[in-house]
């Protein structure tokens, strides 16, 4: 805080877990303050904490805990959280030499990794912003994120996002300095450093400047950005503030049940620049002592099993792609034994889903029967996961089909939904027992406010509308679309369509970005048609329902390939399971492209048959299916159909097949 005669204010300078006045509970603009809604009791009331404050606290508390774990020459090598603070400290003040100013961003692209982490929070410490950039974003994409942050800095994994950062230099006239930390560098390029010189940059520092800024950072300022998936337009820096993250963390935690310091592990692999990945990974288990492990960066391409395997971890959360891979592993190893394995694995199952109905009917279900399933076969299976000390099952990102959660929960796997966004600091509802069920995506969090938009009953169903300590403050320099998002009475427009129940479930029923509208006016939610047709076709790898302003729907279908281990791109070749199924039918294709190219008529009556016994769900003539087409290629990142969390990006499916889906209506 700058007063009139340009001498900074003392009374500003009790930070970081200060409060500073704000008139509103918006702001779009870099160095805005926000109003808290912190409330009178309960969870709304928790005592508003900085990050700095949170990673002091910790360290205060659990100084030689070990924190972050990562695999080096075949051994785990770890970091305490007094360790943990030392490096951040040491990033911040080598960030600061090195040009970072007070809220310009410093930007992250790579892999999870202990430097990730470590950037994050100096970036912070250091009165910047934080702001992670997908590993598989094109240059261009890259540009739009250092440039709208006013990156000074950009810490970059290795000479591949290197180059990236090289070739639009030129053009970031805020940016100073690119860190690399794997690899050889060649610091001969000017304004590019090791990330050891950058540590040896920050060791010669002393603590007297960081230490000012630590001063005047407040709880109600941003602190991190975190970019939205850009499917409508350009992407959205979305402003969070320290109390979004910490709350969230908090109010997350206290959901998830006791989580013991110390005694806890994680295995982070997903997206650090999606929002559920820092919630649960970064600030879930900086603030309860817990251990992360930082999986190879090939985990989405075949590796996270065995790392899972090594470090059993005691929580872990899965976009339904990650819990699709697992179902298809476990259904290809039950398929090669033999009859009386099968029978009594079977049996187990039985059990497993008898016992957790009872669970989520309010009884008690164990049984001797389950406890002999257990210990016959249902522990064999978690413990070939990983999964044998895993308190915790999250599937988040996008919705998980009701028939791959049964799945699990008979193998003693109950997976707990979750729902929230970018614009609510990650979480606004998660599932755990007693209230859990199947169909819903959690109970909302204590302290958060839920109300639904256009509804005739104040439990919907309507758009979702939430507010609370977690909801963010703003898009950074856009106010107009921060209005849009966030009406005046501080209500966040989530874009969802649902309601709760009486024991304040809540339940998606679609999304009005992604609802078709048919010629006839039927608004129709895709997901539920998709996971119809998937539920009785379990070889078809994505499906994509096509609508809207259309007489009639069809569907675009993908039959699950192999993938390359290197480059995670999907081949022609079809996925084990699914050549025995092709072949069951009496056909004699072993690659997509034969089936495609020669209109493969055992195939397709199958599929044919298939989408009849979907549609025979239908709740109307509307929403029943008349025509589809099997896809040249199955979906990858490196394609484009798909997103970094593995969610279909529809723009990029409907532009890339429109031909096909032209003639569906020809």
């Amino acid at each position: 805080m700058v007063a009139a005669n340009g001498i900074e204010s003392q009374k500003h300078l009790n930070g970081p877990d200060q409060v500073l006045p704000a008139d509103d509970f918006i702001n779009w603009q870099p160095g805005g303050r926000v109003k808290l809604r912190i409330g009178s009791r309960g969870t709304s009331a928790e005592p508003p904490i900085s990050v700095p404050g949170l990673l002091s606290r910790t360290v205060a508390r659990y100084p030689d805990v070990p924190a972050l774990y990562t695999k080096r020459n075949g051994k785990w090598e770890s970091i305490t959280y007094r360790q943990y603070k030392d490096q951040v400290r040491t990033v911040a003040k080598a960030f600061i030499k090195l040009g970072l100013e007070r809220y310009h961003s410093v930007c992250i692209l790579g892999f999870n990794s202990v430097e990730w982490y470590v950037s994050d929070l100096a970036a912070i410490h250091a009165g910047g912003y934080a702001a992670g950039i997908y590993t598989t974003n094109s240059a261009e994409a890259c540009f739009h994120c250092l440039a709208t942050s006013r990156a000074n800095i950009c810490v970059v994994q290795d000479k591949k996002q290197l180059d990236k950062i090289l070739s639009i230099r030129s053009r970031l006239s805020d940016l100073k300095a690119i860190i690399q930390w794997e690899g050889d560098v060649d610091t001969s390029v000017p304004g590019v450093y090791s990330w050891q010189q950058m540590m040896d940059i920050g060791a010669k520092e002393s603590d007297t400047h960081l230490d000012h800024i630590l001063k005047t950072i407040c709880i109600n300022e941003c602190c991190t950005l975190v970019y939205t998936s850009g499917t409508v337009g350009q992407p959205k820096a979305v402003m969070l503030t320290h109390d979004n993250l910490t709350w969230d963390a908090y109010s997350t935690a206290l959901r998830v049940g006791h989580i013991t310091p110390g005694a806890e592990a994680l295995v982070t692999y997903l997206p650090l620049s999606h929002v559920a990945a820092q919630i649960l990974d970064l600030y879930m288990t900086l603030a309860n002592g817990v251990a992360v492990y930082f999986a190879q960066a090939d985990a989405l391409k075949g590796s996270l099993l065995e790392t899972l395997k090594e470090v059993r971890p005691t929580r872990f959360m899965g976009v339904p792609r990650v819990w699709e891979k697992m179902y298809e592993k476990i259904m290809a190893v039950g398929a090669s034994r033999g009859s009386l394995t099968r029978f009594i694995a079977a049996w187990a199952k039985d059990k497993g889903t008898k016992h957790h109905l009872a669970r989520i009917n309010g009884m008690n279900g164990t049984t001797c029967g389950f406890k002999m399933a257990k210990s016959l076969v249902l522990n064999k299976v978690r413990e070939s996961l990983g999964f044998d000390r895993c308190l915790l099952f999250v599937t988040a990102a996008a919705p998980l089909s009701p028939e791959i959660k049964k799945f699990f929960l008979s193998l003693d796997i109950p997976i707990m939904d979750a729902f929230g966004m970018s614009e609510a600091s990650g979480a606004h509802s998660l599932s755990a027992y007693p209230k859990f069920r199947l169909d819903s995506v959690g109970e909302l969090l204590e302290g958060t406010e839920t109300k639904f938009d256009g509804a005739e009953s104040v439990n919907g169903p309507g758009e979702i509308m939430v507010r609370g300590r977690h909801v963010f403050m703003g898009y950074l320099n856009e106010e107009e679309k921060t209005r849009a998002t966030i009406d005046s009475e501080g209500w966040l427009h989530t874009g969802d369509v649902g309601r709760v129940d009486s024991e304040n479930l809540l339940y998606i029923t679609g999304r009005i970005k992604e609802l078709l509208i048919t010629a006839g006016g039927e608004n129709i939610a895709p997901v539920l048609i998709e996971q119809a047709v998937q539920a009785e076709l379990p070889h078809v790898g994505y499906a994509v329902l096509i609508g809207d302003k259309r007489k009639f729907l069809s569907i675009l279908l993908t039959l699950k390939a192999k993938v390359d281990p290197k480059t995670g791109d999907a081949l022609d070749e079809l996925e084990a399971e699914t050549m025995k199924w092709v072949a069951g039918l009496g056909s004699k294709a072993e690659t997509i492209s034969e089936i495609v190219k020669s209109n493969d008529l055992a195939i397709h009556k199958a599929i044919e048959d298939g989408i009849a016994r979907a549609n025979r769900k239908a709740i109307s003539n509307a929403q029943k299916i008349q025509k589809f087409a099997i896809l040249p290629a199955d979906f990858s990142m490196n394609s484009g159909e798909l997103g970094p969390t593995l969610k279909i990006k529809r723009n990029v499916v409907y532009d890339k097949y429109k031909d096909i889906i032209e003639k569906f209506y020809e």
